[in-house]
């Protein structure tokens, strides 16, 4: 497995990937290329061979905050670290960056891989829905 910063993106590729690991039906291609060149401070794919089998992004203010958003793992290579792993460089290259705080939403049954995988503190947070 390879990890690969910044890589050439794939709509397609990359929303199905998403689609299966988020446990939604693949069908619509999202832009995800155009999206990341535009808002994103970097992305991280882990590859296999040159197949893409993981992905996280990271957004940001332009200063001290970036934000963790869509960490997928293709499903046949779940619970091997790779998640773990993609945040891991996600967070080396927000430091790198500049960035003081990362921070990340998560499901309450992701708990235990942010927490304890990935190293966040918990915190309280609120969300307003707007759709």
């Amino acid at each position: 497995m390879e990890l690969r910063i910044r890589f050439p993106v794939d709509d397609e590729v990359l929303s199905a990937l998403h689609a299966l690991a988020f446990g939604s039906s693949p069908g619509s291609v999202e832009p995800w290329a155009a999206r990341l060149e535009r808002h994103a401070l970097t992305w991280v794919g882990a590859f296999d061979n040159d197949t893409l089998i993981g992905f996280v992004q990271v957004c940001w203010d332009g200063g001290a905050h970036a934000f963790v958003l869509d960490t997928a793992v293709h499903p046949d290579h779940g619970r091997q670290g790779i998640g773990a792993q993609l945040v891991a460089r996600a967070a080396e290259e927000a430091r790198a960056a500049g960035c003081e705080w990362l921070h990340v939403d998560y499901e309450p049954h992701l708990t235990s891989f942010y927490v304890d995988a990935c190293g966040f503190a918990p915190t309280d947070a609120a969300l307003l829905k707007l759709r």
